[in-house]
């Protein structure tokens, strides 16, 4: 595991010195992926560099398995800096070297026997998924399988932590979601703690186990990530739900934010609504998802009906969170992809009116 203790990082000296990272704390456990998101700014880089202690923090600890790196002597810290393997943005590859020559080059740094060197690097493209290309060049990959050769690398000391610094970010839709599926794959089968660094709000539903926030180099919200989810009042919960854009409503109808507000709502919700205001309920659109067993998510929906009081207390009694929506409508053209998304994980648990319309 790893544990940041009241991290601190400070540039510079008297009246000029910046204070770019303020007393974080965190820590993520074994078999855990805990992302951290920001924005241009928060201090993300930064944090980065002093967990993997390429940046020495100011104050504070970088705790790995119980033992203060940041605390260590240079020679003793090279040492133990091989149990963090860091994945960096467009995997920062050796231009011309294979993806195996990438990949050994931590092993033979270290002077590890050749046949070691070998039989790792081998094994290692197997596990990425790419054991037909340990011969190509960077250029000779894709963003996504660049990527994974600069995962395998990291992984070649045989780390227990995993630091992903924006590792996803500039790569397409495909590609992320392959390189998300592979870290998850690798945190369940090396029971690794991952810290995932990153400014993209909807990889990290698709990835982290907690969240926190960084802003102005200051933690200001994190939780677990289904709690964050479910709880309307928290700012990073509604941050990380995914933006949709609703069909128009029927005449006469008017359309409605309905949030998960709870671990418990209900399959059928959309039924139950409509049985108890006792009028039909359209889906405007819907991102549902389900997150450790647990539904999260929001939608959009059409009603008729003119106590605001009666639909808010319909939702409430079943989880659910339902406000007006202000703003203008969307073209009232059938759903599309960008109106739905259900996970495909989540469709066993959609409402039966959700089902049929994916």
């Amino acid at each position: 595991m790893i544990r940041i203790d009241q991290l601190t990082k400070v540039y510079g000296h008297g009246e000029n010195a910046v204070t770019v990272l303020d007393k974080l704390d965190f820590a993520v456990d074994e078999g855990e992926i805990f992302a951290v998101v920001g924005h241009s700014g928060a201090g993300k880089s930064t944090l980065a560099q002093c967990i993997n202690l390429l940046e020495r923090p100011t104050s504070g600890s970088v705790v790995v398995n119980g033992e203060n790196l940041s605390s260590l002597p240079e020679k003793r810290l090279r040492e133990a800096r091989r149990r963090i393997g860091t994945v960096f943005q467009s995997a920062s590859l050796f231009g011309r070297r294979t993806a195996a020559q990438n990949i050994a080059a931590p092993l033979e740094y270290l002077g590890v026997e050749p046949r070691e060197v070998k039989a790792r690097v081998a094994e290692l493209l197997e596990r990425v998924g790419l054991g037909n290309r340990a011969g190509h060049y960077p250029f000779q990959l894709s963003g996504g399988q660049r990527q994974r050769v600069g995962i395998a690398r990291a992984l070649a000391l045989r780390p227990s932590v995993l630091l992903s610094d924006e590792a996803t970010s500039g790569l397409d839709p495909e590609a992320t979601r392959s390189v998300v599926r592979l870290l998850r794959e690798l945190r369940d089968d090396l029971d690794l703690a991952v810290v995932f660094i990153t400014h993209e709000m909807d990889t990290v539903l698709q990835i982290a186990d907690a969240v926190a926030r960084l802003e102005h180099g200051r933690i200001v919200e994190s939780g677990r990530l289904v709690d964050l989810l479910t709880d309307h009042d928290s700012a990073l919960g509604r941050a990380l739900q995914p933006h949709l854009t609703p069909a128009a409503p029927a005449d006469g109808a008017r359309p409605w934010q309905v949030t998960y507000d709870s671990r418990d709502v209900p399959h059928d919700w959309l039924q139950l609504v409509s049985q108890d205001l006792g009028e039909p309920v359209s889906l405007l659109a819907a991102s549902i998802q389900t997150i450790g067993g647990v539904g999260t998510g929001k939608a959009t929906v059409g009603l008729r009906s003119t106590s605001p009081a009666a639909v808010r207390d319909a939702f409430t009694r079943l989880g659910l969170r339902a406000e007006p929506d202000g703003a203008a409508p969307a073209t009232p053209d059938a759903l599309t992809n960008d109106a739905l998304t259900i996970d495909d994980d989540a469709r066993a648990a959609a409402p039966a009116s959700l089902e049929h319309v994916l």
